[in-house]
């Protein structure tokens, strides 16, 4: 069962979007069963199907911290077949006060979500916060793949630095060697001779990872958004769905590669 993280402490990245519309891809045009677990406080890829996560009676805050709830009481149905959501909402701001004397706080989310690959799921897709604390750290150990998010801003390198980081650190020292980033997508691509440079510089860092697809602004993926629906329900034919759906197959195909692995030590912005 795959395990794909979409992670950057940095906000803004687009990492919610690119998050919810691959988990969508991969059960729409591939037919696997998906779960897509949101670990954020804000909810928004619960928001961006369609639920209202204000009013649901549990989410995963109750399943990582409240023994007697299971998977299968959490997860919720989306409009799209074969994806599934576990959503999340505001309660998450006081997981890392909750487990903060629980020797194996970092292993609370890979436990509790043992039994999904015994409930058929193919695919777990994280959407992370933009954060590298406990929850983060639940998620690095959950997972088995990274993709990185990386908005062409001049502080990106800095957010990509910090997220490869973290990865290696948590490869070793939760005894995780499988854990590698296989996927940089650059996002907010605009022709300038800045997102130019950027760019140049994370293909040096990142050679086999690299998207070659960068995501761009476009206005219909804000709208689907704000519809509660993906981009393939909203607007099938649009630039924004092509995009994402390159993006989301790279994602699928790209094979970790010794490149993808470690990549060169990325350099912050000084």
């Amino acid at each position: 069962m795959r395990r794909i993280a979409f992670i950057n402490e940095k906000g803004g990245t687009c990492k919610t979007t690119l998050a919810v519309n691959t988990a969508a891809w991969l059960a729409r045009d591939r037919g696997l069963k998906v779960l897509l677990v949101d670990l954020d406080t804000q909810g928004h890829a619960g928001k961006s199907l369609g639920l209202d996560v204000r009013t649901l009676p549990r989410n995963v805050f109750h399943l990582l911290t409240e023994p007697a709830v299971r998977l299968e009481d959490v997860v919720q149905p989306s409009a799209i077949e074969g994806l599934s959501v576990l959503p999340a909402y505001k309660e998450m701001a006081d997981f890392p006060l909750v487990v903060a004397n629980d020797e194996r706080r970092a292993h609370r989310l890979a436990e509790r979500l043992a039994s999904a690959e015994a409930a058929g799921f193919d695919v777990i897709v994280f959407d992370a916060p933009p954060s590298l604390g406990i929850t983060t750290r639940n998620i690095l150990v959950a997972a088995t793949e990274v993709v990185v998010p990386v908005a062409l801003t001049y502080f990106a390198l800095d957010g990509c630095a910090e997220v490869a980081d973290t990865v290696r650190q948590v490869a070793e020292t939760e005894g995780r060697a499988e854990l590698r980033i296989t996927k940089v997508v650059p996002t907010l691509y605009r022709r300038t001779a800045l997102a130019t440079a950027i760019l140049e510089r994370l293909k040096s860092y990142f050679p086999d990872a690299l998207a070659s697809t960068p995501l761009g602004y476009n206005v219909k993926v804000d709208e689907a958004q704000s519809h509660g629906k993906t981009i393939w329900e909203y607007a099938p034919k649009s630039t924004g769905a092509q995009m994402l759906g390159a993006i989301a197959e790279e994602i699928y195909d790209g094979a970790p590669s010794k490149g993808a692995k470690r990549g060169k030590k990325v350099t912050r912005v000084a």
